[in-house]
């Protein structure tokens, strides 16, 4: 292609890329959009079809990132004490594809459907990246009629949303789920999830935080006390979700605009989801004269009664906030909901907003059943990506190098011709399962070795010269205080061991199975 011809396909890209973003601005038809997507796509194609050297620019794709290995050593961190969390609570791990059939996914996200994935069509099924774990841990119980299960699962799920990168948001994104499926007493699995919430986030030491909870009966119930039409019900809920990134008044305005809801009837609304508290609000609540004709409203202050009660026994009262902005805009959702956010402590300007979310779906393995039975579920996702966030910062703020390797002794050489003596050390200690490098140099520079243990927070060196290995020692030395012993061959594996025993507690090993 002449460099005429790829001015004037440069151009026309340019243009299309003009059409593609007014379409959007207008929210027209996905199918129009789709189609002008694919000339530009096709344009973009026959400009990169000539044969020459090509120029592009290196970068990931939009709403996503790659880790470096101070990043992915925090990250491991994070997830190993999420995970220990879970096991404690007796959970077993599964795994799913990443993809599922567009069919499983359909309908299930309300108004946040439009944020899958759709795969093209490749001549055969037609696939969607999962949005989250619980729609696949949904159809997984129902595909192998599992009853009760109590798991968690550790992968990557995918939205097309608007990625907000320095507050935790992207377009591929890591999630946590823990989940008890299976047919228990009131409240009692629901309870134990927002325990779990909390234990995490003390783990993490992340300063003050809340964790708010709602029912959706008592949502349904206010809805319906409010005046809103049964058919509305969860497009105003969708409404209601916002308030927690919008004020009142935009909420409000959209309900009534967009959603065609009596303005008297958002009025009523507005007065509710103001209020927030305890187990006095559930009272007041249940003495309410609009909330105490709806049969929705009762029941589900009745369950929220019981449910702070339990808080109360698990030591969670204090940080759970009956909140009656919550809402949760997930279709999938039947009983108690909830969220847990941070509320800061000054150390960090990073604001990520909501760290955990969950609540109950008792209908949704039902929907994937032959047979429509219900499996009832409840369950939480921690927003890891938004907590790794927010511990990268403050390390950032704090100048906290994170160790990114697990090496707990060095082999140095203080002389040169040694290789072999080196390697036999290293082979003795990986036998005996400790953590071992060296050099790939012949004959490195003995300060060049001490410098690489200083900056990589490798706390022990083992030295090695010829006049140790004459008398068969070999020098043993502290990175931290450059203390020095001698150490007999055969007493080394011992004593490498005792030292990391007795200063576990300074020298701290990355946890090896905090990624699934």
């Amino acid at each position: 292609m002449g460099d005429t011809d790829k001015t004037s396909v440069q151009d026309q890209i340019k243009e299309q890329g003009d059409v593609v973003r007014q379409l959007k601005a207008v929210k027209a038809p996905k199918e129009k959009i789709d189609e002008e997507v694919a000339k530009l796509l096709a344009l973009k194609a026959k400009i990169m079809s000539d044969d020459g050297p090509h120029k592009f620019t290196l970068k990931t794709p939009k709403g996503t990132r790659d880790y470096q290995p101070q990043q992915m050593a925090l990250r491991q961190q994070v997830l190993a004490k999420i995970v220990d969390v879970f096991k404690r609570h007796g959970a077993e791990t599964i795994d799913t594809p990443i993809f599922e059939l567009k069919e499983v996914l359909t309908g299930k996200y309300g108004e946040d459907s439009k944020l899958i994935y759709d795969l093209a069509d490749q001549g055969g099924e037609l696939l969607s990246l999962r949005y989250d774990l619980t729609v696949p841990f949904a159809r997984y119980l129902a595909m192998n009629k599992i009853t009760n299960i109590k798991r968690y699962h550790i992968a990557k799920v995918y939205r097309r949303d608007n990625p907000a990168m320095t507050r935790g948001r992207f377009r591929e994104f890591l999630q946590c789920d823990f989940d008890i499926a299976g047919q228990y007493d009131a409240m009692l699995p629901d309870v134990e999830c927002v325990r779990i919430v909390s234990e995490i986030l003390n783990d993490m030491q992340l300063g003050s935080y809340k964790i708010k909870v709602n029912h959706r009966q008592i949502l349904d119930g206010m809805f319906e006390a409010c005046g809103v039409p049964n058919d509305k019900f969860r497009s105003i809920c969708s409404s209601v979700d916002k308030l927690d990134k919008s004020p009142w008044e935009e909420v409000r305005t959209e309900m009534i605009n967009e959603k065609q809801l009596d303005p008297a009837a958002a009025d009523r609304i507005g007065e509710y989801v103001r209020l927030s508290g305890g187990l006095e609000l559930v009272e007041q609540l249940l003495a309410d004269p609009k909330l105490k004709a709806s049969k929705a409203a009762l029941s589900g202050l009745e369950s929220m009664k019981l449910f702070m009660k339990y808080a109360k026994l698990y030591n969670v009262d204090s940080v759970t906030s009956f909140d009656l902005s919550l809402a949760r805009g997930l279709d999938y959702y039947t009983g108690m909901i909830y969220e847990a956010v941070l509320l800061g402590d000054g150390s960090s300007d990073v604001g990520v907003g909501s760290v955990a979310g969950g609540g109950r779906y008792d209908n949704l393995v039902g929907m994937f059943d032959p047979k429509n039975r219900a499996v009832p579920c409840v369950g939480v996702s921690i927003g890891v990506e938004r907590l790794f966030s927010v511990m990268e910062a403050k390390n950032t703020a704090s100048g906290f190098k994170q160790r990114t390797t697990e090496v707990e002794a060095y082999v140095a050489v203080a002389q040169k011709n040694l290789v072999e003596e080196r390697m036999k050390i290293c082979c003795e200690l990986w036998e005996a399962g400790l953590k071992v490098e060296h050099s790939y140099k012949n004959n490195p520079k003995l300060l060049a070795q001490l410098q690489y243990c200083e900056e990589s927070g490798i706390p022990l060196t083992i030295i090695v010269g010829e006049s140790e290995l004459a008398r068969g020692v070999v020098k043993l030395r502290e990175v931290s205080t450059r203390k020095e012993l001698e150490v007999p061959r055969e007493k080394l594996v011992e004593e490498i061991r005792s030292w990391l025993e007795n200063n576990k507690a300074s020298y701290p090993i990355l946890p090896s199975n905090g990624l699934p």
